[in-house]
């Protein structure tokens, strides 16, 4: 039996077919009723007449409850009041199965109602739209860096040091060791590069921050490439192109969804290439010329990055930042040692960082000092250090957040939208 999806159901127009579904709403007449199908590719009007269909099927309208699945059969034909322009006219209803009163009605829930029936709110109209948003934004990433020639190079998600400093470390017992949840992927990539020359790691990451803020999730997707033979600039010239990309593949193929999300689509039209490039000391500027008392050699926070990503209608690149407060493995500016060969791609819109990445320290000895003053043990970073003794190169590479890139794209305020069950401080369930 032929498969047909309410996606495609215009392309057979005036012919009858059949769709498999669950009911998303209905409206009951006398000798007519509307029922909106739902099957995962869209939505999809259909109209129920007591002269198409046996009487028993007809009165199914009594009893057929929101979310229960079904079989339609029937003719498709335009219809520009419908969503999509058409509508289907059944000729044949059948119930799969009967569900029992949904618990997310059309009227209002709080917050925390729809977070513990996020199982079922993944259904609603909106969440649907976003998800897909997503599912496109990570084609694009994969489809990016294949094109690319890149080799997808997975990491352990177990790892036995820290990359992003100790504070937001989720620790667990590994056989009588301890391990922890990966903040990154990155160091492990960094020996990807040294094999393969050009590798992507895109898996869960896992950050133990105490934040409640509406760009924070403790469990969140990234995709992290990494470049042999790269410096700062090369790096930079890639998360922009990768950066334009995804939105233009959002652009493409996820109109649609926007629309239902109400995104201001003309502001990620207005997104062009060459992203603003501003050294950390200028950004220091721009806050200090809007009234903010801002130190010179800390970093930014939420209100901070959307002082100056305001400034400029693309993403825009803060590079040099202090090397006091980025991680270790940043290389330092040769020219400027106080700062960190370092790179921030801030979001317009307030949505704040969506990359973050940097040239990697090659020098070995400069290497053990970072750790030295660090606090960390050189003997948990052996392995690591093992690609500088053998063969050391320059090398770069950044990290994109796919919640956050999500949220930009959609427009909507809260990240715990942007993925399927989002990890918060106070949410573990479902």
């Amino acid at each position: 039996m032929k498969e047909y999806f309410i996606q495609n159901a215009k392309d057979f127009m005036d012919q009858e077919i059949t769709l498999k579904g669950w009911v998303y709403n209905f409206r009951k007449g006398g000798k007519l009723w509307f029922l909106i199908l739902r099957d995962g590719t869209g939505i999809m009007q259909t109209v129920i007449s007591m002269n198409d269909v046996p009487e028993e099927q007809f009165n199914l309208k009594s009893t057929i409850t929101i979310e229960s699945s079904i079989e339609v059969t029937g003719v498709v034909r335009e219809e520009s009041r419908s969503p999509g322009g058409y509508e289907m006219h059944v000729t044949g209803l059948k119930l799969i199965a009967l569900a029992e009163e949904y618990p997310i009605s059309k009227k209002e829930h709080g917050t925390d109602f729809l977070m513990d029936n996020r199982h079922l709110w993944i259904r609603s109209r909106r969440q649907f739209a976003i998800l897909r948003v997503r599912h496109t934004i990570i084609k694009a990433i994969r489809d990016f860096f294949d094109d690319k020639d890149f080799t997808l190079f997975d990491t352990p998600i177990f790892q036995q040091a820290a990359t992003e400093g100790t504070s937001t470390l989720f620790k667990t017992d590994y056989f009588g060791e301890d391990a922890y949840l990966s903040q990154s992927g990155q160091l492990y990539g960094e020996t990807g590069a040294a094999a393969f020359g050009k590798i992507y790691c895109f898996g869960p990451t896992f950050r133990a921050e105490k934040s409640k803020t509406r760009r924070h999730l403790t469990e969140f997707w990234m995709v992290e490439p990494e470049m042999a033979f790269y410096d700062l600039d090369m790096d930079m010239d890639l998360a922009e192109d990768f950066t334009m990309y995804i939105v233009e593949q959002v652009l493409k193929h996820r109109i649609p969804e926007l629309e239902i999300l109400e995104r201001d689509i003309s502001k990620l039209e207005a997104i062009q290439k060459p992203f603003p490039r501003v050294h950390y000391n200028d950004a220091v500027k721009i806050l200090q010329e809007n009234g903010v008392d801002f130190k010179w050699g800390d970093d930014f926070g939420g209100a901070d990055e959307t002082i100056i990503s305001s400034q400029y209608n693309s993403p825009v690149m803060v590079h040099r930042y202090p090397s006091k407060i980025k991680a270790f493995y940043m290389k330092r500016d040769p020219e400027a040692p106080e700062h960190a060969l370092a790179v921030d791609m801030l979001a317009p819109e307030g949505y704040g960082e969506i990359i973050g990445g940097s040239q990697r320290e090659d020098d070995m000895a400069l290497l053990l000092q970072r750790i030295d003053e660090e606090g960390m043990t050189p003997e948990s970073y052996k392995w690591y250090l093992d690609l500088r003794r053998y063969g050391s190169f320059p090398h770069s590479g950044f990290g994109m957040g796919l919640e956050r890139t999500v949220a930009w794209m959609c427009g909507i305020k809260h990240i715990r939208e942007t993925i399927p069950f989002p990890r918060l401080m106070s949410r573990l369930n479902p």
